[in-house]
């Protein structure tokens, strides 16, 4: 049920965000105690401000008001992605090039299942990311089909 939630929810969120210059980061709809949240997360250059979220908020109620996707009582959360920002998307690995990164993949590769490290490129579905192994640095192939879950990661240098 869950990827059907968040799949109507796109369809309903992306001609909102779209005519306000937002990006639709991601969607999340996920069961927390008893509780069920419909989270959906916008962003775009510089940032977005709560004004923006609480507009996104109000046409997305109003629209889900009326198509009634979700049977459960439900809380609409529509924020930030945050800094470290989730990466789905090919784009959004192309967009944070030069950036450091968190990743965890379905499958080790050389034996790990999680890199940290700078992204370098991504050319034909591979994502190339320098990481730092204790006094040198190493470059680390990573196909995206492979990759769990992403994320900027925030460094203190």
């Amino acid at each position: 049920m869950g990827k059907k939630v968040t799949e109507l929810t796109e369809e309903l969120v992306q001609p909102i965000v779209d005519n306000m210059g937002l990006e639709l980061v991601d969607i999340e709809y996920v069961k927390e105690g008893k509780n069920w949240f419909l989270r959906v997360f916008v962003d775009k250059d510089g940032g977005v401000d709560i004004e923006e979220c609480g507009k996104v908020s109000e046409q997305l109620s109003e629209k889900l008001d009326e198509t009634e996707p979700i049977e459960d009582a439900y809380y609409l959360e529509v924020s930030s992605p945050g800094v470290e920002r989730p990466l789905k998307k090919e784009k959004d690995f192309v967009n944070n090039v030069d950036k450091n990164v968190y990743v965890k993949l379905y499958q080790a590769i050389d034996g790990e299942k999680e890199f940290e490290g700078k992204l370098r490129s991504v050319e034909h579905n591979i994502v190339n990311l320098e990481v730092r192994v204790k006094t040198r640095t190493k470059n680390v192939e990573i196909p995206m089909d492979q990759i769990a879950k992403a994320h900027l990661a925030v460094t203190f240098d």
